[in-house]
C-alpha cells in the first residue's frame, strides 16, 4: 500500500465524517460522490446513499452522546477512499485540492464569543443556540 495514499485516504475520511454535521454536508456530499463518478460511475449512486447514511448515523449518535460512532464512522470512510485511490491514484490531486477547498469553508465558519458577569443574586444563561429552562425551549 503505497503510504502516501493511505495518509491521504486517511484525511479524508476524517474531513468527510467530520463535515457531515455541518451546513456544508451537501457540499461535502456532491464532492466526493463526483469523485467516484469519475472512476466509478456505476457506484455513485450507492456512494452518495451511503453518505446520507453515515450522516444519520452520526446525527443520531450524537443525539444519544455516542462519542465513537464519528471514529469509527471515519475509519470506514478512509478505507472506502484508499481502496477509490489505490484503483485511480490519478484523483488523488483532485482529492487534495478538495480538501484544501473544505478547510478553507470550514475556516471561514463565524465563532461566537460570550461573556458574562453576574453579581449578588443574579443569573445568568448563556447557549450557542436553542437554550430550554424550565420545559419552555427559548431561542
Amino acid at each position: 500500500m503505497d503510504p502516501e495514499i493511505a495518509a491521504l485516504a486517511g484525511t479524508a475520511g476524517t474531513t468527510l465524517v467530520t463535515l457531515l454535521t455541518t451546513e456544508t454536508w451537501q457540499n461535502v456530499r456532491d464532492r466526493v460522490v463526483s469523485l467516484w463518478q469519475r472512476a466509478r460511475p456505476d457506484r455513485a449512486p450507492a456512494i452518495a446513499d451511503e453518505i446520507e447514511t453515515t450522516r444519520d448515523e452520526l446525527l443520531g449518535a450524537q443525539s444519544a452522546g455516542d462519542r465513537e460512532i464519528e471514529a469509527e464512522l471515519g475509519v470506514e470512510w478512509q478505507g472506502r477512499i484508499r481502496r477509490l485511490l489505490t484503483a485511480c491514484p490519478e484523483l488523488s490531486d483532485e482529492l487534495r485540492v478538495m480538501l484544501d477547498e473544505l478547510a478553507a469553508v470550514d475556516a471561514v465558519v463565524p465563532s461566537v464569543a460570550q461573556d458574562a458577569t453576574a453579581s449578588g443574586q443574579a443569573r445568568v444563561y448563556q447557549a450557542g443556540r436553542d437554550m430550554r429552562i424550565g420545559g419552555v425551549e427559548g431561542v
